[in-house]
């Protein structure tokens, strides 16, 4: 069977229900008695299992097994949720995890989990948390777990009259050859008979990949002291213990094979490919937690880049056509134009959509994360996650990942406090991480607000003078939240002890590169004691922008719609003077002017008006006015990009084609105000 068509729907399919598992256990961890929580990991991985098994992918799928089976035994009630099997079932969905990245960059979901497989199989037996090293166990005891085909050929084995023993071997703690030591142990017992099991693996024994213990199961007719005598003559070899399997044919917890094979063949295919229907045979556990749906379709991003880079064409075409037609002035032409252009705003809008994309597919890794955070640090941390269903265009969403990650680590371990030290302060020991997002005109806010130390003022500015960020004249006239802003100045830290973690600064200079790249930006309030709130803007979309349309003598500049206040007209004696800057009083504000004509050295001859045309703009909670000759209008654009020779053009962020075939540059207001 080729399975290649169906690899895109099975990495989806599989990360989605990755993503529920990880959701799900959280959960349990709060509510361990809650077994409907159990039941829903259970299928997910269940489903998983049944997928992996149908597209090749072995390791996945048996290490996804080894973990139903520990979450059939806590559903059935034979072992208790506890903070160790939570951090071992976390660990195994993290592989899990690694596994299906691996396959998505084109591996074959290879890795080395037979650490966690032997943590998973000692839960699975019931064994105490604290033993989670099976190879630790008294001489006497069955040390490893069989599967059903291993367990056949024991049991097969045995009726015709051989025995089964594990021989755990203890090599000296000095050994220096250790491979070489285990090949002659095995060339030895395989004289005695024939060997069917080895913990760790062989690969992992013949790169030296254990401590000085492991683990051989042996087909045998040899007594258990002969087996003893001949290892033990193996130069190096300190300890034999040599343990009989006794009867393997107690009801297994997990499924027999030829059921798991049914229900493999039943769920295994990703549930957005049709599969024959039958219902009376399928049992509820089996069926997908996302049913099939012939409403919706999985479309490759990939196509939607091409589709948005057609109907960025058609939208500098059907300019093109407003422009001939206000010229020619043809009443049925006028007409068709303005109907296309209706049309075509249409399609732009669910092209956009299309394209849009919930912010939780970012935020839902967070809780996980800040589990670990909690754990890694001895702190008590609750992360609070609003307006999850706040959508972003997909090129951003997959931009701002890393970014959040890095706030987020830095407001736990550098915003949140000790819970000792926290009830000193008076609060709660449990400290708080809010991430909220939400719209706000053409943009989306997302905000990382802690109630832990804050910022403390007077130490960034001296590290910032210290370091020579400012210098003393420029920190006199500093507002708090610029000082508060310098720790995401290159190269700065607060930090005594650098945590492997993060630093408050450290690395916080990519976050803001990262950001303002989108065409966002960052700001940061804090209140020291009370804790921090770091506030990023970001755009809805990248492509298709809203400008005002300026010109300045005879070139056309475009100004983005979400930086401007508004446009006036004012009198050239009501600029005033101010530290060699003119000035307007702009509702009681005093707003700079910026002449694009000289900031652009765009060639020109003084006039005689009396009035300045000025588009008012603002980046955060500063403003600017842009002094232009005259304004054009309106007008969608698609944003192009100047290209690498020109990427550091000063306050140009790109470059569009108008409906008359001339090119209008893109204002970055964003860099002229700061």
């Amino acid at each position: 069977m080729d399975t290649s068509q169906y690899l895109e729907i099975f990495i989806d399919e599989s990360k989605e229900h990755l993503q529920a598992m990880n959701e799900h256990l959280l959960q349990l961890e709060k509510d361990p008695e809650n077994l409907s929580i159990v039941n829903e990991v259970f299928r997910s991985a269940h489903t998983l299992k049944g997928m992996s098994a149908t597209m090749g992918y072995e390791d996945l799928a048996n290490l996804t097994h080894k973990l139903e089976n520990v979450l059939d035994a806590i559903r059935n009630q034979q072992i208790s949720v506890t903070l160790d099997i939570m951090d071992t079932v976390f660990s195994s969905v993290d592989d899990l995890e690694a596994m299906v990245e691996d396959i998505s960059a084109g591996g074959e979901g290879k890795r080395n989990v037979e650490a966690i497989v032997q943590k998973l199989l000692v839960i699975e037996q019931g064994e105490a948390a604290a033993a989670l090293d099976v190879l630790d166990k008294p001489a006497g005891e069955t040390i490893l777990h069989y599967d059903e085909f291993e367990r056949t050929v024991i049991d097969q084995s045995k009726e015709q009259g051989f025995s089964c023993v594990e021989i755990n071997v203890s090599l000296r703690a000095d050994c220096v050859l250790k491979a070489a030591r285990v090949f002659m142990v095995f060339e030895v017992l395989e004289k005695c008979g024939e060997v069917i099991k080895t913990v760790p693996s062989s690969e992992q024994l013949e790169e030296e990949k254990f401590d000085e213990t492991f683990t051989v199961t042996l087909i045998t007719k040899e007594t258990a002291a002969d087996l003893q005598e001949k290892v033990k003559k193996v130069s190096e070899v300190e300890q034999v213990n040599v343990t009989e399997v006794g009867s393997l044919d107690e009801p297994e917890q997990h499924q027999p094979a030829t059921e798991a094979v049914v229900q493999a063949a039943e769920v295994s295919v990703p549930a957005a490919i049709e599969q024959p229907k039958q219902p009376e045979a399928k049992k509820e556990e089996d069926k997908p937690k996302n049913a099939v749906s012939n409403k919706t379709i999985r479309v490759n991003i990939e196509r939607l880049d091409i589709l948005m880079n057609l109907f960025e064409e058609l939208v500098i075409d059907r300019g093109r056509l407003e422009s001939i037609s206000s010229e020619l002035n043809h009443t049925e032409l006028n007409e068709t134009v303005e109907r296309m252009s209706r049309i075509s705003g249409d399609l732009q809008n669910i092209i956009l959509n299309m394209r849009m994309v919930p912010v939780e597919t970012v935020f839902n890794r967070f809780p996980k994360l800040v589990r670990q955070l909690s754990r890694d640090l001895n702190k008590q941390i609750h992360l609070d996650i609003i307006g999850a269903e706040t959508e972003l265009d997909r090129t951003v969403i997959d931009e701002i990942g890393d970014p959040l990650v890095h706030l987020i680590r830095n407001a736990g371990d550098h915003g949140i406090e000790m819970p000792e030290d926290r009830l000193a302060k008076g609060k709660p020991a449990e400290g708080t991480i809010k991430l909220k997002a939400y719209h706000s005109g053409n943009h989306v806010f997302i905000e990382i607000e802690d109630d832990g130390a804050g910022i403390n003022k007077d130490r960034v500015l001296k590290k910032a003078l210290d370091k020579g960020i400012v210098t003393q004249e420029q920190s006199l006239g500093m507002t708090d939240r610029q000082i508060f802003e310098l720790i995401m100045a290159s190269g700065f830290s607060t930090a005594e002890v650098i945590s492997d973690l993060s630093g408050r600064g450290v690395g916080l200079d990519v976050v803001k590169t990262t950001i303002e790249s989108l065409g966002g930006s960052i700001t940061i309030d804090s209140v020291e004691g009370s804790g921090s709130i770091f506030s990023i803007q970001l755009p809805l979309t990248l492509s298709i922008i809203s400008v005002m349309l300026v010109e300045v003598e005879k070139e056309k500049y475009a100004v983005p719609l979400s930086s401007i206040i508004e446009t006036a007209i004012v009198k050239k004696e009501e600029v005033l003077n101010a530290h060699n800057q003119q000035v307007i009083d702009f509702r009681g504000k005093v707003v700079p002017l910026l002449f694009l004509k000289d900031i652009f050295s765009v060639p020109h001859q003084e006039e005689d008006d009396r009035f300045y045309s000025i588009v008012i703009v603002r980046k955060g909670d500063k403003m600017a006015g842009l002094v232009v000759d005259s304004f054009i209008g309106q007008q969608e654009v698609v944003l192009k990009s100047l290209g690498n020779y020109l990427s550091s053009v000063f306050a140009i962020s790109g470059a569009t084609i108008l409906g008359d075939g001339q090119v209008a540059l893109i204002v970055d207001c964003n860099a002229l105000i700061k």
